[in-house]
C-alpha cells in the first residue's frame, strides 16, 4: 500500500484554489500559498459536511472536480468568517 502522490498533489491544488478563492471573496482574506492550501483543506472538510447536507437537494450537474472546488471554497469562506468573528471577540 503506497501513497498515491498524484492524489495528494490534486488535493493540495484544490486546497490552494479553494483557499485563494475564499480569500478573494472575504475581505481581508488571503494567506499566501501555504496558508491558502491549509485554509482550502480545512474548508474542504467543512464544505464536505455542508455539501453532504445540501447537495442532494439541489442536484448540481457539474464534473466532480468542479463540485469539490465549489464546496471546498464554500467551506473555506465559512472558516474565514468564523475566524473573523473570533478575532473581533
Amino acid at each position: 500500500m503506497g501513497v498515491d502522490i498524484v492524489a495528494i498533489l490534486i488535493m493540495l491544488a484544490i486546497g490552494a484554489v479553494a483557499g485563494w478563492l475564499a480569500g478573494q471573496l472575504v475581505p481581508g482574506g488571503g494567506f499566501g500559498l501555504i496558508g491558502n492550501i491549509v485554509l482550502g483543506l480545512v474548508g474542504s472538510v467543512v464544505g464536505t459536511l455542508v455539501g453532504g447536507l445540501i447537495s442532494p437537494k439541489i442536484g448540481l450537474n457539474v464534473p466532480e472536480i468542479v463540485n469539490t472546488i465549489i464546496w471546498a471554497t464554500i467551506g473555506a469562506v465559512i472558516v474565514l468568517l468564523i475566524l473573523k468573528l473570533i478575532k473581533k471577540a
